[in-house]
């Protein structure tokens, strides 16, 4: 058998199980806090999974059969090799244990070479860094009218957002679909038949209905333990304005940046707004939660360039197998 072709699909499934149980819970994350008592897990799983669909469809479409929405523009196709499908198997690791890395960086960190690798790091430090400001600016504004400690709707706006979380999650979901189906499709050629996009889908709906029949797993804790992410109120506006920040950088231009980074930015600037403007909610503890998260990342991203250096200086010169 072509161990070339083993490499891709062991790499290609532990990317999507990766990259859909670790990131999407940035995306999903309160959607299922907000939701699950409501609705049923299968009825949220299959909501996802509709617009997950029509989201690959698009871009399968739109981009020559490129489901990656040109993000792989500057990381050329490769022949798969072991090495590719170690990245993805430490990402799944982490994962397991509550991490939430930067999926781009571990998984893409094995394709792209040094020079495309930086400029993504530095799309990202941008991405976090503008994600908190205009976070901290939004929810500063937000607690000048509402309390999101508390679930203080007013009757008559309960049915108002309710009905947005499915809006703004759909609409959050697709520009998150759009950046990192890029870190699975990246085992893939640039150019899908529909047989394998047919594929792709069936694989990815299947781990959708897994990662909501487990409640997002050991990550989702990320977002539990921020304020109020569980209110359909809080959630609406959270998703709100991370994919606003997504869909901008996703316009600005076609390189891959680490969406991670940009939600714990916006997580980080809005607990920071929240405890500034209430006094009771002491910056003692926003700091260390805040920090642990930034901590994580950090930790992810020392991986991801460890991961590149060991391909280009260490395992290719030396080709091992």
């Amino acid at each position: 058998m072509d161990m070339t072709l083993v490499y891709t699909v062991i790499g290609f499934g532990l990317a999507g199980y990766s990259v859909i149980a670790n990131d999407s819970i940035q995306t999903l994350g309160t959607f299922i806090a907000s939701k699950k008592k409501w609705f049923k897990w299968y009825t949220l799983a299959g909501s996802a999974s509709a617009v997950m669909i029509i989201a690959l469809a698009w871009g399968w479409y739109s981009y020559d059969g490129d489901i990656s929405y040109g993000r792989l523009t500057r990381i050329p196709y490769q022949e798969i090799q072991w090495y590719h499908a170690v990245a993805p198997a430490i990402l799944l690791l982490l994962t397991r244990i509550g991490i939430p890395v930067s999926t781009t960086f571990l998984v893409l960190s094995a394709f792209a070479s040094t020079v495309v690798l930086e400029k993504m790091l530095m799309k990202s430090v941008v991405g976090y860094g503008l994600a908190a400001m205009v976070a901290y600016i939004a929810w500063i504004a937000v607690s000048k009218f509402i309390n999101e400690k508390f679930d203080e709707v007013d009757e008559k706006w309960v049915g108002f957002w309710r009905n947005s979380v499915w809006i703004s999650s759909g609409w959050l979901w697709w520009v998150w679909l759009s950046h990192d189906v890029a870190n699975i499709a990246v085992y893939l050629p640039r150019q899908l038949d529909l047989t394998l996009l047919l594929i792709v889908m069936g694989y990815f709906t299947a781990l959708l209905f897994y990662i909501f029949y487990i409640q997002g797993g050991p990550i989702q804790k990320v977002v539990l333990e921020k304020t109020g992410t569980r209110y359909a109120r809080s959630a609406t506006i959270i998703n709100v304005i991370y994919a606003g920040v997504l869909f901008y950088f996703k316009e600005l231009n076609d390189l891959p940046m680490s969406t991670t980074w940009v939600f714990v930015g916006l997580l980080c600037g809005r607990e920071l707004a929240i405890a500034t403007m209430n006094k009771e909610y002491k910056l003692g503890y926003v700091f260390p939660l805040i920090g642990k998260d930034f901590l994580k990342m950090v930790f992810g991203l020392t991986v991801s360039v460890g991961i590149v250096l060991s391909i280009h200086y260490i395992i290719i010169p030396n080709n091992w197998f």
